[in-house]
């Protein structure tokens, strides 16, 4: 006997947008989930339903697995991105300018995307670089700089990050040698763990962190403290911290191994 709950969804023929947020609930709620029961509980044939698996996984939302799909991004996370952009902004100002202490005229960049990032490339306009990099932010702020090269890493785009994320985008990354890359961070737990909300970032974060010489995370210190959905490093893994003074407040930075510097 079919459920009333399955009937129901039959019945109202949800559109697509309907049914691929309907997925994205299920598989958030439940962290992996069968193929066979999302078309049982939404009444799709499976056709349909790998189309908009597909779909789902292209925009970064979920990770298909063999005979199901599991999430990519825990959404509890997601705050607009307007809304990132002002949060702690005077704090990955500072950040952004002592970060320019550590990139040479003739340097090859990573800039990754994300908020301090993008005030990065703002501090190094004036300069002769290379810069790489995932983030929409970044190529705005990058246009006008006419001694800088950009080399823009395609792949699936994710609206809500403002970035290209996916195969295409490691693939394309594995061609560069960096010098240094900035990478930004969601979370940055007690335990010395950095974290991203979504698992195709986390996959970028890491390529860049395996291309490059000399690897800094850019975390301001309202990060600190904080787990998100996907780890992607760890303080052993990277060479430099920068924050603001702000961190020194909240841990003790001697008990780190790399490098820990504290923008004024």
């Amino acid at each position: 006997m079919l459920s009333f709950y399955y009937v129901f969804r039959k019945a109202t023929k949800l559109t697509n947008q309907e049914r691929q947020d309907e997925i994205i609930r299920i598989v958030s709620l439940r962290g992996q989930v069968s193929t066979q029961e999302l078309v049982n509980r939404l009444g799709v044939s499976e056709v349909t339903l790998r189309k908009d698996l597909a779909f789902l996984e292209d925009s970064g939302l979920l990770v298909r697995t063999r005979g199901g799909a599991m999430a990519a991004t825990n959404k509890d996370l997601i705050r607009p991105l307007a809304q990132r952009r002002t949060e702690q902004r005077e704090a990955k100002k500072k950040i952004a300018q002592k970060a320019r202490e550590f990139i040479h005229e003739g340097d090859t960049i990573f800039l990754d995307s994300g908020s301090t990032a993008q005030s990065l490339a703002l501090q190094i306009k004036d300069m002769s670089l290379r810069v790489v990099t995932n983030s929409i932010d970044v190529l705005i702020a990058l246009q006008d700089a006419t001694a800088v090269s950009v080399f823009s890493l395609g792949g699936n785009f994710r609206k809500d990050a403002g970035s290209f994320v996916g195969p295409q985008t490691l693939e394309a990354l594995s061609t560069f040698h960096i010098d240094t890359c900035f990478i930004g961070t969601t979370g940055f737990s007690a335990d010395g763990s950095f974290s991203s909300q979504n698992i195709y970032e986390s996959d970028t974060k890491r390529q860049a962190l395996k291309r490059s010489k000399r690897r800094i995370i850019l975390a301001d210190s309202s990060k600190y403290g904080t787990e998100a959905f996907s780890v992607f490093a760890t303080v052993e893994d990277i060479h430099i911290l920068i924050s603001d003074a702000g961190l020194a407040h909240k841990c003790d930075i001697i008990q780190f191994p790399c490098e820990v510097v504290l923008a004024p």
